[in-house]
């Protein structure tokens, strides 16, 4: 019997799921530079350090001494029981190395597992917008209901998160500090999101990869350290951001066991394991006094850099944005320009070279943004909002 599939759609889940615009942009803009044109990136969230030379060291010794091996499905013993000291430094909470701790390919493969291990076709689930562009892709895979909540005046919106839990949320995402905006909650603000979960019965998914990346006066606080707040909270982070890995790919969920025992049937279908030796070499190496002045000197340049760039942008009285206080994004309102996030940042890659991200890949509310990142070396930053500044004064004119 022969049926009339198309096979170029895909299955019926993926009907919604498109390709990143994070990603579109590097596309082009790499296409660009390599026709010779002098392309600034301001666009891939990607620290321009290099990873810490006691982390490489550690990795290489694990690959000489045979470390090629498959390792545990929930990662190598000694990276997790390293990662148990880590998140209670991190977040005063502890969890089981044997039980609440997993290890994953990259922090998107943790987001991959937390979401589908636990939302069904038709749940809700609640995004505080603007949010990573992952969540909304791996929510329509699920065939459920992405419920976008945008933040107001870049803070918390109770009243309106309030209003859309039904009885049909299951799980409830925030990003903490915030790509793309670099906002950080407030104790308050966090505390009143678990006291909606807590009354409401759904999960939290705590998105967590630049907890280390604060600046000035801000104060990371982790939902999973609130009271009764472990229980119902999916902890998902990672090295690429703080520890410039990138490449390297390993990541991390911490939950409580019944709900990590969940996720490993999804993780063990998906990867199996990760990298038997990079994960040696982690657990030798990421809490050396060298790896720790490393990623201080990263943090210290990173707050230096967020300061210059609010500085340069500040001469430009067209644009306003979002001061950040963590992270290493910013979000930049280009309407009085008469133009969206989408049209500026196209014009501005093809006629100045400077690639940066149309913010409604974030979240609908933030069609007249783009975001920019400014994990790039100060002279890049200057000379990317020179160009930024000379269109916003040929498109006045």
């Amino acid at each position: 019997m022969e049926h009339s599939y198309d096979f170029s759609i895909g299955a019926r889940r993926l009907k919604n799921v498109h390709p990143s615009a994070i990603r579109k942009v590097l596309e082009r803009a790499t296409i660009l530079k390599n026709e010779g044109n002098p392309v600034i990136f301001l666009s891939i969230g990607e620290p321009d350090f290099n990873t810490p030379e006691d982390i490489k060291s550690a990795t290489i010794q694990a690959l000489t001494n045979n470390f090629t091996h498959y390792t545990s499905n929930r990662g190598y013993p000694g990276l997790r029981k390293t990662l148990q000291h880590y998140i209670k430094n991190e977040t005063g909470v502890d969890y089981d190395p044997d039980s609440e701790i997993i290890l994953t390919s990259g922090g998107a493969e943790g987001l991959n597992n937390a979401i589908l291990s636990f939302v069904d076709p038709d749940d809700d689930v609640i995004v505080l917008t603007p949010s990573f562009v992952n969540y909304k892709s791996l929510v329509n895979m699920c065939e459920a209901h992405f419920v976008d909540v945008p933040l107001k005046d870049f803070r918390l919106d109770l009243e309106a998160i309030q209003a859309a839990i039904t009885p049909k949320t299951k799980m409830l995402i925030i990003n903490n500090p915030n790509n793309p905006s670099g906002v950080v909650f407030t104790r308050e603000e966090l505390d009143a999101i678990c006291k909606l979960a807590r009354e409401n019965n759904f999960l939290i998914l705590s998105d967590e990869m630049y907890s280390q990346l604060v600046y000035g006066d801000s104060v990371f606080y982790s939902i999973a350290n609130f009271s009764d707040m472990k229980e119902r909270t999916i902890l998902v982070s990672g090295f690429s951001k703080t520890f410039a890995m990138t490449g390297w790919r390993v990541g991390y969920i911490a939950a409580p066991k019944n709900l990590a025992d969940v996720i490993m049937r999804t993780h063990q279908y998906s990867t199996t394991s990760g990298t038997t030796f990079i994960q040696v070499g982690l657990s030798e190496a990421m809490e050396s006094k060298n790896t720790k002045q490393a990623v201080n000197l990263m943090v210290k340049t990173f707050s230096k850099r967020r300061d210059l760039i609010v500085k340069e942008l500040s001469k430009i009285p067209e644009l306003t944005y979002s001061k950040p206080d963590g992270a290493f994004y910013l979000l930049v309102d280009v309407s009085k320009l008469g133009l969206s996030g989408d049209e500026f940042a196209k014009v501005l890659l093809e006629k100045k070279y400077v690639a940066t991200v149309p913010a409604k890949a974030f979240g609908d509310a933030y069609a007249d943004y783009i975001r920019i990142s400014y994990a790039t070396s100060e002279d890049n930053i200057i000379e990317g909002v020179r160009r930024i500044s000379e269109l916003v004064q040929e498109i006045k004119r």
